[in-house]
């Protein structure tokens, strides 16, 4: 509870996955990456439910024992097309309200950014309870910045922003973040529109270093990883 609002940890983790094979139960560090999300969740003294929407029943056993409720959404909301926001809205209307949440705020934890630690998701909370915001997402420094990054037609290569200078140290190129998928908040009442978007209105961010950013997508991705946790946790 924050600012007279139940908090929410929503974690959507269905069963299908193409780059790897039952992913969200990919193993880091001994816990798989679903239950590292709900770990951070409940570690983190503002949350007071932690839910998982999942289509797969060995998904909802494993949250089940790690002391999660588990939300069983409809096949449709689960494909490789389905969008997170549809199976958060779906959620909220079929299990949220019934409990009484209101105008709870809501954490959305995606079980393949498992890096993140409880202090980033305090940071959000706060950002969002205080005011001033509609959403909060996580960003970090992108990878490349927009001013190195091309555009190829026909084979050939041009600036992808016109103008821009890719020869420049990387010192002198204005700076550029991308979005990760470490942590968003928001307000319960953002679903019930189905005009806006998981972040929408007056977005803040709340900034991560890399290390804590990395979104597992691929085979190399979770390599990469465990060499990171091994090495924060050596």
């Amino acid at each position: 509870m924050i600012a007279g609002s139940e908090v929410i940890a929503i974690v959507p983790a269905r069963g299908g996955s193409k780059g790897i094979p039952r992913k969200n139960l990919s193993q880091l560090g001994g816990l798989s990456l679903l239950e590292r999300a709900i770990d951070v969740a409940r570690k983190t003294a503002a949350v007071d439910r932690v839910v998982v929407s999942t289509d797969n029943d060995e998904i909802a056993g494993v949250a089940t024992a790690a002391g999660a409720e588990v939300h069983h959404r409809p096949p449709e909301l689960s494909t490789d097309t389905a969008l997170v926001i549809d199976a958060l809205r779906h959620c909220a209307d079929t299990m949220l309200d019934p409990a009484g949440a209101g105008n709870a705020l809501l954490l959305l934890l995606e079980p393949t950014c498992p890096l993140r630690t409880p202090a980033d998701v305090i940071a959000c909370i706060e950002t969002l309870a205080a005011g001033g915001c509609d959403s909060v997402g996580t960003f970090t420094e992108a990878a490349t910045n927009p001013w190195r990054a091309w555009t190829i037609e026909g084979g050939r290569p041009d600036q992808f922003v016109p103008g821009a200078n890719p020869w420049l140290p990387r010192q002198k190129l204005p700076p550029a973040y991308e979005l990760t998928g470490s942590v968003y908040a928001f307000w319960r009442d953002s679903l019930r529109d189905p005009e806006r978007a998981i972040l929408s209105g007056e977005i803040a961010a709340v900034i991560l270093p890399r290390e804590r950013s990395l979104d597992i997508d691929d085979a190399l991705d979770l390599h990469v990883a465990r060499a990171l946790f091994e090495e924060t946790d050596s």
